[in-house]
């Protein structure tokens, strides 16, 4: 039987029998819009034509985005916070011209010790810019039990060579006295270059490398010193671990009987009284010494703060509180005379 008996019945609303297929519609050529609904051409489609520079400027474009991010992640690094926000604990040593330079907060620590011993011996202040760009040269400024041979320490002290027993190198304000006891020997340090000073107490194989540290070092100093008056800051943040602590039978606690030691014997502080809470130390510049002896007292405590588990140091008209440390010196009214800088500790 052929595809079109006409005896066989056609299905329900099929067409009738004997009429013609209708012709499918022919797609419309040219500029005419084909009508909705209508099949498109086929064929293979002509590729979308692309700036030749396209792939280059996107790649421009995320590597200017990365580099912007990472810079300004970098800025606020490098600043250690923003407003009141603490980013990255860091101090600061500063000159009045805007010339500065950042420590870790353990280097810091270490450089108030060799500036501080320096001001103790009544070594010129040359002798402390000698001490720190030496140490910055040997551990940048950091005390490491590890170094040539058997030497170890900011200075890189070797005990075989007569400097101390290793434990009495390891301990920062033993070596920076020994260091100092050996630059006493060195000869006037006014007529000497700060390689030639470093070279006779070092001996080492590099010493024209020490004078690569000078101006960093003059940068710590200075502030430190108190011969840059208020240049000196450190942002630190809160310690939420420093609990409060009660004082004992001497009127003071743990922490600020530890401010009071390292004083004495870092600075040849001793003069000063305590609160009723034990927790603030008031100290007396004596008279004999220069105007700068106040500042370098209030920079000392502030670059030992971590350690020392200081929280506000004052001035007069100066201060310096932990929790807003990124604030650093704030002028206000302290009642402090010129000669008087309080420490207090958590």
């Amino acid at each position: 039987m052929s595809r079109t008996d006409p005896t066989r019945p056609m299905p329900a609303g099929g067409p009738k029998a004997g009429t013609p297929r209708p012709k499918r519609p022919t797609l419309t050529q040219g500029t005419q819009p084909l009508p909705r609904g209508s099949a498109r051409p086929t064929g293979p489609r002509k590729p979308k034509q692309h700036s030749p520079f396209r792939g280059l400027i996107i790649s421009l474009t995320v590597i200017l985005i990365t580099a912007g991010v990472a810079v300004g992640g970098a800025w606020l690094w490098l600043q250690g916070g923003i407003g009141p926000v603490t980013i990255h604990e860091l101090c600061t040593g500063r000159f009045s011209d805007g010339s500065k330079t950042s420590l870790e907060t353990d280097q810091a620590n270490n450089a108030a010790i060799i500036t501080g011993i320096a001001e103790k011996r009544d070594f010129p202040v040359r002798a402390a810019t000698i001490g720190v760009a030496t140490a910055l040269q040997e551990s940048k400024l950091r005390n490491i039990s590890y170094g040539d041979r058997d030497s170890v320490g900011l200075f890189q002290q070797r005990p075989s060579q007569g400097w101390g027993t290793r434990t009495e190198i390891l301990d920062p304000v033993y070596a920076t006295n020994a260091f100092y006891d050996a630059l006493a020997k060195a000869g006037d340090l006014k007529s000497m270059t700060i390689t030639e000073a470093a070279q006779k107490v070092q001996r080492s194989a590099y010493p024209q490398a020490y004078a690569d540290h000078e101006p960093q070092a003059r940068l710590i100093v200075s502030p430190l010193a108190g011969y840059s008056p208020g240049g000196w800051n450190c942002i630190l943040k809160e310690d939420g671990d420093l609990t409060a602590q009660t004082a004992g039978n001497d009127g003071l606690t743990t922490r600020a009987r530890e401010v009071k030691s390292a004083a004495k014997t870092e600075l040849g502080r001793t003069k000063s009284a305590a609160d009723k809470l034990g927790t603030t130390l008031t100290f007396t510049v004596p008279a004999s010494d220069d105007d700068h002896h106040a500042w370098a007292l209030a920079s000392w405590a502030l670059a030992r703060a971590d350690a020392l588990g200081v929280k506000q140091v004052a001035l007069a008209g100066h201060r310096w509180t932990r929790s807003s440390s990124t604030d650093g010196w704030v002028e206000t009214t302290t009642g402090l005379s010129d000669r008087q800088v309080t420490i207090t500790v958590y």
